[in-house]
């Protein structure tokens, strides 16, 4: 399930069927990140997700970790209940004071 979903969200990204969140475009603008930065991150094999959240009450969404081409620590929230299109709800360049090895938190 989880590398299924993986996919899902790379070849979302590839094929440009997702879109960003207001609250997504605000976080990408203050943490001063690249659109190629952050598809390089979603798209990358290097996808992991951290944690899923299937039972949310607005719908399935998860919490990724992706490396642009720089190796640049990328985290995202993104939304998966509209198979058609992938939704970024948040997107932040993890704190390595609250986050051990990018992907357990302190």
């Amino acid at each position: 399930m989880a590398e299924a979903l993986r996919q899902h969200v790379r070849a979302a990204i590839l094929s440009g069927e997702y879109r960003l969140t207001a609250h997504a475009e605000q976080q990408r603008e203050a943490e001063a990140v690249s659109m190629s930065d952050l598809e390089e991150a979603l798209s990358s094999e290097r996808l992991e997700i951290l944690e899923d959240y299937p039972d949310d009450s607005r719908g399935h969404s998860t919490l990724l970790l992706g490396f642009t081409k720089d190796g640049a620590p990328l985290h995202a929230v993104v939304g998966l209940s509209n198979p058609a299109i992938v939704v970024i709800i948040t997107l932040y360049r993890p704190d390595p004071k609250l986050w051990y090895d990018w992907r357990r938190r302190v």
